[in-house]
């Protein structure tokens, strides 16, 4: 174990020493929230594909794949399909945009101001994100150090708190860029191959197993539905998901490096179901498949390789926290705290602002996450207020002219209030929730909206304009091309 402790300590220098030297990077507010809009394909690629796959795509998925087989892939696929989704239908409108959050997005299409009723959903559902992220550090630092679970989150959530609080977007895309390379080389290239051969191969495999972990739709077609309701539309709209996608240079980086992500995620998913698979095959008889990573890592690697392979696991919790907290941080200055942020006597400089935000809101989530019992039900909670609340007045922003500010507004109380009414009629593990909130916030919309007045051709003609990227533009970024 001495050389896997040396790895994963060398991980975390490494975390923490991008994190300090990320300080100089960030000099402005863009800077800090957005990386100075300056990423190319391949960066953009490597952080995309960072942010969404975490301990649920990773630990999460190699469950699924235990119980379920090749069809424990779907929920990474279904996040992989998100991102392709996000990038051929929305990415280059919202990088010719030039904002920092949904809520500003709203804000401009429909002119007037949502972004407090959107804001606080998006505040939920982010630090909820970043809560569950991080309470899923006390696996992996029992494994390594066998500490209580409380120690195991105040370790991880304090390094993924303070690089991010010190370089901001910077720090977290420079380490999402090493923890992509961590996560492709332990996952995909190390764990899987072993896993599999470990196991005999395919045909040793499909001696040991039940026909049915080698199909495609074991799990069941109405998890199916969910999975993708849930976490494609889900990717659609995430503040932590769009906050990437304005880090691109250009929309055509955006559109190459997204697909390029989703594809990755695609690739990602079956990997771990395969993982899963494969141990199931040779450890039929664990107690929890939750501990089915932990035990081929454990069983089937050497020292140092373990190690590489726990930090693989390590960078996909710490880049989804990560990118999370700076989501939440971001939503708090730019939609909740804007009008304070303004006022006389708050004299802390834009970069200096958001830094305190993203350090009171990371110690804020550790604290949560040592308290919380059921992160399930509370990631549960935050993806069907999420997208029962917010998707129907996002796409119609981007693709029906004729939505209105008052449409928005009633359609994200109405999708809300619902799909919590839903939870608590049906409960939590329910598909109905996030069905009846789209379904509510979809008839609120086009009722609402076409009862009043239409947008005002003055707010149209400056959103249109903002879209052909033509104004909109901070003073210290240069306006992007197609």
């Amino acid at each position: 174990m001495v050389a896997d402790y040396a790895v994963i300590a060398l991980y975390i220098a490494g975390m923490i020493g991008i994190g300090w030297l990320s300080v100089r990077l960030a000099r402005t507010k863009s800077d800090y929230l957005v990386a100075g809009r300056r990423l190319g394909w391949f960066m953009y690629s490597g952080t995309m594909s960072a942010v969404v796959l975490g301990g649920a795509s990773t630990v999460g998925g190699v469950k699924l794949g235990y119980t379920h087989g090749i069809s424990g892939a779907w929920l990474v696929v279904s996040i992989g399909l998100g991102i392709l989704a996000l990038h051929a239908l929305f990415a280059r409108r919202l990088v010719k945009l030039r904002v920092y959050t949904v809520g500003e997005m709203l804000d401009l299409r429909y002119g007037g101001s949502t972004a407090t009723v959107s804001g606080v959903v998006m505040w939920v559902y982010t630090l909820m994100l970043t809560v569950t992220s991080t309470l899923a550090f006390a696996s992996i630092f029992k494994v390594l150090l066998g500490v209580p679970d409380w120690v195991g989150i105040l370790i991880g959530g304090s390094i993924v708190v303070l690089y991010s609080t010190l370089g901001g977007m910077w720090s977290i895309t420079l380490t999402d860029i090493a923890q992509f390379v961590i996560k492709t080389i332990g996952i995909l290239f190390i764990l899987l191959p072993v896993a599999i051969s470990a196991a005999g191969g395919f045909d040793g495999m499909r001696a040991r197993l039940e026909p049915d972990f080698f199909d495609v739709t074991g799990i069941g077609g109405a998890t199916i539905v969910a999975y993708l309701v849930t976490y494609a539309f889900g990717l659609l709209i995430g503040q932590d998901i769009w906050q990437r996608v304005f880090t691109a240079r250009t929309p055509g980086v955006a559109t190459t490096g997204g697909i390029i992500s989703g594809v990755y995620c695609l690739a990602y998913g079956v990997a771990g179901a395969l993982i899963g698979a494969a141990t199931k095959a040779l450890y039929p008889d664990l107690a929890s498949a939750q501990d089915a990573f932990a035990t081929v890592v454990n069983n089937q690697l050497p020292a140092g390789v373990r190690g590489l392979v726990l930090a693989a696991a390590l960078s996909a919790l710490m880049s989804t926290s990560s990118g999370a907290l700076i989501a939440c941080a971001t939503v708090s200055t730019s939609d909740l705290l804007s009008g304070w942020r303004r006022r006389p006597g708050v004299l802390a400089s834009e970069v200096a602002f958001n830094r305190i935000s993203t350090l009171v809101l990371g110690v804020l989530a550790i604290g949560i996450a040592m308290i919380v019992t059921d992160v399930v039900a509370a990631l549960t909670v935050a993806y069907n207020v999420l997208v029962g609340g917010l998707l129907v007045a996002i796409v119609g922003a981007l693709f029906w002219p004729r939505g209105t500010r008052q449409g928005a507004m009633a359609s994200m109380v109405a999708g809300s209030l619902v799909a919590i009414g839903s939870m608590i009629l049906y409960g939590l593990d329910a598909n109905e929730p996030i069905f009846f909130g789209l379904g509510a916030g979809l008839v609120v919309y086009l009722a609402v909206s076409l009862a009043t007045r239409p947008t005002s051709p003055e707010v149209l003609d400056a959103w249109s304009r903002r879209l052909a990227g033509e104004q909109g533009a901070e003073s210290d970024d240069p306006v992007p091309t197609a």
